[in-house]
């Protein structure tokens, strides 16, 4: 699939980053064309950073949701992980004579999803997702409380995992700006009641490189 216009000033190819922006942000939407249209499904997702080149994507979806179907490991697809974004006021620069723009940090991860029929490996995948998930509850949740009747429940569902071929990035944070700027956006997003803006003021502060 066509990969994501990105100028070089915001280009992000540090795969450590963006696995950090999949894991800050699981919750994404997967992408694949067929018979001429796109289908989309959003879904959390893991990434398994120790297989493949760039790492490996696991997730799993309702099996009455024939998107699945296509994951015969030729079909390339795309998942789309989102992370903080907020709006940018040209008052906040130096000069307020410009306009308004928006800051974002993106991943886009290309590959070939297949579906996984091994239970024991589903089973593992599941139990991941969960852990991760309720670790800050107390208590936490365990899939032991879903018995009996677990098995009958995963019949339901289609896991699949995606070796991670292509890894792209943009993290679009002002980085075209002069210090200045960036420190009058930083200084207004970190100001903000909004978590987002806050994270954007936050991500501006490490290196963009």
């Amino acid at each position: 699939m066509p990969g994501m216009y990105t100028s070089h000033a915001f280009e992000v190819t540090d795969d450590a980053r963006l696995h950090a922006l999949m894991a800050a942000n699981p919750f994404a939407v997967l992408i694949s064309p067929h018979d001429g249209t796109l289908e989309a499904t959003h879904l959390p997702f893991m990434v398994d950073t120790s297989r493949g080149t760039h790492g490996t994507l696991l997730g799993h979806m309702a099996r009455a949701n024939p998107h699945w179907r296509l994951f015969d490991g030729s079909q390339e697809a795309t998942v789309i992980f989102t992370g903080p974004h907020a709006y940018v006021s040209p008052s906040w620069y130096a000069d307020p004579h410009t306009v308004p723009t928006w800051n974002y940090a993106v991943a886009h991860v290309h590959g070939h999803p297949a579906v996984i029929d091994d239970r024991r490996r589903v089973h593992e995948l599941l139990g991941a997702l969960v852990a991760r998930h309720e670790a800050p509850l107390d208590p936490p949740w365990t899939m032991d409380q879903a018995e009996p009747g677990l098995d009958r429940q995963i019949e339901h569902i289609v896991a699949f995992e995606m070796k991670i071929e292509r890894l792209e990035g943009k993290f679009k944070l002002n980085q075209n700006r002069s210090e200045v700027d960036r420190q009058g956006v930083i200084k207004a997003l970190s100001g903000s009641d909004e978590p987002l803006q806050r994270a954007i003021a936050a991500a501006m502060r490490k290196p963009c490189a």
